[in-house]
């Protein structure tokens, strides 16, 4: 089942005496699915013995995640086939003046890269004009999250 297909939160019915009662508990919202909340992250591996963290944008598709970035770099290449990691968060909330919880999401798993289909393409929303004064170059990952942990502050 991907997480596009998993059933909603707990089911509310009204009982007879106007008091309200769950028919299944509610359940936590899943750590990968927390990522739809927010459109960016960080992507973190190495390149030619180096570590490096770029920025991505981020859509969640059949339980992956699809990763838009700057392919001008290289860095997507570097990640091709390796196992990489992949953090977001919405500490950006606290910073707005959002209340709520804060979470952080991060996962490893190996990355490819890959050709969205336009669907896929649109969900990702405009693109940056440029990066680092040079026209933005797109370039997809998917990575398959095979170790993931969450980080809640709770106020």
């Amino acid at each position: 089942m991907s997480f596009d297909e998993l059933p909603a939160a707990g089911t509310i019915r009204r009982a007879p005496t106007g008091t309200i009662e769950r028919t299944e508990p509610i359940r936590r919202v899943e750590p990968i699915e927390l990522l739809r909340r927010v459109p960016y992250g960080r992507l973190a591996t190495s390149m030619r013995a180096l570590p490096f963290l770029t920025v991505a944008r981020h859509i969640v598709c059949d339980g992956r995640i699809l990763l838009r970035m700057h392919s001008g770099f290289g860095h997507h290449e570097a990640c091709d086939g390796s196992v990489v990691a992949y953090g977001a968060d919405n500490y950006n909330d606290a910073a707005c003046g959002v209340g709520g919880d804060l979470w952080s999401v991060q996962f490893t798993g190996p990355a490819e890269i890959v050709h969205p289909c336009p669907e896929q393409e649109r969900l990702f929303g405009a693109a940056p004009v440029s990066v680092n004064g040079e026209p933005f170059a797109p370039a997809y990952l998917r990575v398959d999250p095979h170790f993931v942990t969450e980080h809640t502050l709770n106020f």
